[in-house]
């Protein structure tokens, strides 16, 4: 009898363990898993149509490279922010000129604010779709937006988001209707190289739209607005890996819904809303409205995380009050912000005959130039022991972490040099 019980209050404390754990992680969880998603933008979500109804399943190993890519260079940030308490803006005013940071957030508000133009833009194509109005779907969305990110506090919001989160799963439906080749995904795993100027725009492309300037600068500031504790590393550390793995998987039935049937047709899309309206006809209405639904949200998702991010980066670089919990009076720069980053997008949108398509173009060059500065920015603040004292990064974490920046650095000069007007490459 006394052994049994012995074993039951072993078993129950073992169990106490695991639900304290499991309560740990959910309080920490957050952070990672929103960030990482917003990269699934409208942007994402095009990018990966056109490689799945383009290219088949032959750059599904791409996945395989992005999902490390993203998890070092969210978690890196997201380390900063745990122990210094501050974030990444907010660093490089401090390590490095008022020169260098005043012309790093210019370049960010001008990149933020045409990214965020095309979050609308995908709102009123995926408001069309649904058969809503785009004057009634787009003015909707921002007013919505607005209230949830002025009116709510940190922890109100994050659930928000992580509910929002959520709703990616109607691109893993979408893939599964179409019903997945597995062997076919299995060989697309094996890298092979294409060296054409379309395939390595797409490649770049696919890189540079999961790992953006401006997740950089919002996961930092997440952590630090949630007041994540230092003891709580490793359990931050495991939710930035599921927020990677996630946020790839669903990049992955997306090529799998265009592959099985846009490929197979020859259709090549241009746009999320395009994949959508292809899909009808092959699949039926539901995975059209799937697709639109899915567009719907994560253009609600990142048009909500990219003024909040610019918000961020402007006052903790010149030393604004920051922070959801605040209100107008409290934080008027920080609130002003984010009132016209979320109004002026959405109204400019609406603007009939505006080149959005240029003006999202330009947007990417300006983010094929920033990423690698921000990248390089995150290393050396990352390495400074004066700054990060025992957790700096360990020589394996540091060898992976400059590979991926130097490879980032090579494919946005490459980007940014096939997308400008050059004669002499004529």
């Amino acid at each position: 009898m006394k052994l049994s019980a012995a074993k039951h209050g072993v078993g129950a404390a073992v169990r106490r363990l695991g639900r304290s754990r499991l309560v740990l992680f959910l309080a920490v969880m957050g952070p990672g898993i929103i960030a990482a998603n917003a990269g699934n933008d409208a942007g994402g979500v095009t990018t990966w149509s056109i490689i799945g109804s383009k290219y088949g399943y032959s750059l599904t190993w791409l996945l395989i490279v992005i999902t490390p890519m993203l998890f070092v260079a969210q978690e890196m940030n997201a380390r900063i922010g745990i122990v210094t308490g501050k974030g990444l803006a907010a660093l490089i005013r401090e390590r490095f000129s008022l020169k260098v940071t005043a012309l790093a957030m210019l370049a960010t508000m001008i990149a933020n604010f045409g990214t965020t133009l095309s979050e609308f833009a995908g709102v009123a194509a995926a408001s069309q779709l649904l058969h809503v109005p785009t004057w009634v779907g787009v003015p909707a969305v921002a007013v919505g937006l607005w209230f949830l990110v002025t009116k709510g506090s940190y922890r109100k919001v994050e659930r928000v988001f992580l509910a929002l989160s959520l709703i990616y799963g109607t691109y893993i439906v979408s893939g599964l209707m179409a019903g997945p080749d597995w062997g076919a995904a299995a060989r697309g795993a094996v890298p092979s190289l294409e060296i054409t100027e379309t395939w390595l725009i797409v490649v770049m492309a696919a890189i540079g739209t999961t790992i953006t300037p401006w997740g950089q600068f919002f996961i930092q500031a997440a952590v630090v607005d949630k007041r994540i504790s230092i003891h709580d590393l490793s359990l931050n550390r495991r939710e930035v890996m599921i927020g990677a793995f996630l946020t790839t998987l669903v990049d992955f039935f997306i090529v799998v819904a265009c592959a099985e049937t846009l490929f197979r047709k020859g259709i090549v899309v241009e746009t999320a809303a395009e994949a959508a309206q292809a899909l009808e006809p092959l699949l039926g209405a539901g995975a059209k409205y799937l697709f639109a639904v899915g567009l719907l949200n994560v253009c609600i998702l990142a048009g909500a995380i990219l003024p909040l991010a610019t918000a961020y980066v402007v006052c903790e670089a010149f030393g604004f009050e920051a922070g959801l919990d605040h209100s107008f009076s409290e934080a008027p720069v920080f609130n002003g912000i984010l009132t016209g980053f979320i109004i002026l997008p959405a109204v400019i949108t609406l603007i009939p005959s505006l080149p959005l398509v240029d003006i999202i173009v330009l947007t990417q060059t300006v983010n094929g130039v920033l990423l690698p500065v921000i990248l390089i920015f995150v290393l050396k603040i990352v390495n400074q022991p004066e700054v990060m004292g025992e957790h700096v990064n360990s020589r394996l974490f540091n060898v992976a972490a400059w590979t991926f920046a130097i490879v980032l650095i090579v494919l946005s000069v490459v980007l940014v040099v096939t997308s400008l007007p050059l004669p002499f490459l004529d």
